[in-house]
């Protein structure tokens, strides 16, 4: 899908997806971060989509953010989700080594 966009990286042991607004400011700092951490992460800017595929991303987004707000970090496919711009806890999900098995929400 031309939708997402993927920003390489040379940590790549977790699954990273974050739903964005091309405009939004705390968007592009979820992205400044990931990068400057050096993970490897897709992120999709919803405003930018049209018709069935927005509305598609949308109930994905719903999944893991029943508010839809933007941003919202999916890590590993639910296994941890971020909503916000939340520096410390982004940092502890993709640079700690433990394996758990709850599922965590985080929201501001």
């Amino acid at each position: 899908m031309s939708s997402v966009e993927k920003v390489s990286g040379k940590k790549v042991d977790k699954d990273v997806k974050v739903f964005t607004i091309s405009t939004c400011a705390w968007c592009k700092k979820v992205k400044e971060l990931l990068k400057s951490m050096d993970v490897e992460f897709r992120y999709v800017d919803i405003d930018l989509l049209e018709g069935e595929e927005k509305k598609e991303v949308k109930e994905e987004l719903k999944t893991y953010n029943p508010k839809r707000s933007c941003p919202t970090i999916v890590i590993d496919q639910g296994e941890d989700v971020i909503i916000g711009f939340k520096k410390e806890d982004i940092k502890e999900a993709l640079e700690d080594e433990g394996e758990g098995t709850d599922v965590e929400i985080r929201e501001g």
